[in-house]
């Protein structure tokens, strides 16, 4: 896993997680507005929001991608991020 800056090429998108750096904790994206400048998430239940600088994108490799998950034990197969 390898955290990367947002720059002004890169979008963050509805639903995607980043880190959020001043808490150095992981949120779900809810809004991405880069004309004002800020982001808003979804941190420990309750809606924040911030600068672009103070966030990161998390970029997996192709291996972490296709790691496999625990398996759902009703029909067998097994859950792959």
């Amino acid at each position: 896993m390898k955290f990367c800056d947002i720059d002004k090429d890169a979008k963050v998108f509805p639903g995607e997680y980043i880190l959020y750096e001043p808490k150095n904790q992981i949120v779900l994206c809810g809004a991405f507005n880069r004309k004002e400048n800020f982001i808003r998430v979804l941190h420990n239940g309750r809606l924040l929001q911030d600068k672009i600088e103070n966030f990161k994108k998390i970029e997996l490799s192709k291996k972490e991608r296709k790691q496999k998950t625990g398996g759902c034990k009703k029909c067998g197969k097994s859950n792959v991020l």
